[in-house]
């Protein structure tokens, strides 16, 4: 499967209020591993960014006098997302804005109609209910170290999106020892998905130790039985 992390930022909250999109990254990935082809790009919105928009992330009505509109760089960018199934945090936002803008141009379909949809912040509330799950809250709850992140950027944010949405759908589970301060009740022990494997497939080939590892095994007890007692694989129950 064909899977594009996304994040965009915008001059504000609301499309219909005529805001717009100023910056789209994305990051792709194919069969769970990225394959390090991006789209990233900042566009002039023809319009002020909106006080409050800039102090999440930081991008100037300056800095973006000079940058391509969105119609220069739609086509491109439709192509990247085409037919992959799109992981985004908060999608009804971004594909909101995304939609906007491409309604804009004319002529292109709903992102819906040509991208399936995966909302993580939708998954993670399901994965950990009753706690916060925006990306800061859950880069802690992985250990996945974000302290580069000073300022929200759609790349960036793309790129850690990759990170947590990997171990969230996949990876090991917290077992309670972050430090979840997003929530009083911490979920210790917490299990994934149980995967059940069919009852015919073929038997496991079993490997067993050879005489020289079996010689270096219990040289290494023997120096565990050295340092700290009798070893547990040494202990008959």
């Amino acid at each position: 499967m064909r899977q594009v992390i996304l994040d965009t930022e915008t001059t504000g909250i609301d499309p219909k209020q005529g805001h717009r999109i100023i910056e789209i990254g994305c990051v792709e990935m194919i069969g769970r591993k990225l394959t390090k082809r991006h789209f990233h790009v900042y566009i002039n919105p023809d319009r002020e960014v909106e006080e409050e928009a800039f102090r999440v992330h930081g991008i100037s009505n300056e800095y973006l006098a000079d940058k391509p509109r969105f119609h220069e760089i739609a086509q491109e960018f439709f192509e990247f997302i085409k037919g992959a199934e799109l992981i985004i945090h908060n999608a009804p936002f971004d594909i909101g804005f995304m939609d906007h803008e491409f309604a804009r141009v004319g002529g292109y379909p709903k992102t819906a109609e040509v991208c399936g949809v995966f909302d993580s912040l939708v998954y993670a509330r399901k994965k950990h209910p009753g706690q916060k799950n925006n990306l800061d809250i859950l880069c802690r709850r992985y250990g996945i170290d974000n302290s580069h992140r000073e300022l929200h950027g759609a790349l960036l944010d793309a790129e850690i999106l990759a990170d947590v949405y990997l171990l969230m759908t996949g990876g090991q589970t917290s077992l309670g020892l972050a430090n979840n301060s997003d929530s009083d009740s911490k979920q210790e022990g917490e299990l994934g998905e149980i995967r059940r494997f069919s009852p015919d497939r073929p038997a496991l080939k079993i490997i067993r130790a050879n005489e020289n590892e079996l010689k270096v095994h219990e040289e290494r007890l023997d120096l565990i039985d050295k340092k700290s007692g009798q070893s547990l694989w040494r202990i008959k129950h």
